[in-house]
């Protein structure tokens, strides 16, 4: 029998699911198809980074900590396995998410911008050494 994937959780729901015998996570974010709950008691002990690296964000959202650590395509489909619905989010919680994500988004960004201002500035150095060194 398939997961029922469409049930609706609320974060307060998902944070009673914090132990070791009842753990869920949420995870998921706008780019992945959104939050998804998951009941990942069953596949702790098989978890090929150990059981407490999941019991540290049990019964939370997440999902940066699952972007972060690159997971391979094999353990996503293996997550599947495990989701029992979505994240019902208020529009308040909503906005919140939105923002966070512009903000990690923007600070990405630059990062870049200032790699390459100082790219300009050695390349300008470079050139001003070079001209003195002709003359």
């Amino acid at each position: 029998m398939a997961p029922n994937t469409e049930k609706e959780f609320t974060l307060d729901e998902v944070a009673k699911h914090d132990k070791q015998d009842d753990c869920w996570l949420i995870i998921g974010n706008d780019n992945t198809g959104g939050p998804k709950v998951f009941d990942v008691t069953s596949y702790l002990d098989d978890h090929p980074g150990g059981a407490e690296v999941m019991l540290d964000v049990s019964g939370k959202d997440a999902d940066e900590f699952f972007e972060d650590i690159g997971h391979s395509n094999d353990a996503r489909e293996e997550l599947k396995k495990y989701q029992i619905g979505v994240l019902k989010l208020s529009e308040e919680e909503k906005a919140k998410r939105k923002a966070a994500a512009e903000e990690a988004a923007a600070k990405a960004a630059g990062g870049s911008t200032n790699m390459i201002m100082i790219i300009i500035l050695i390349v300008a150095i470079a050139l001003g050494y070079y001209k003195t060194q002709m003359a």
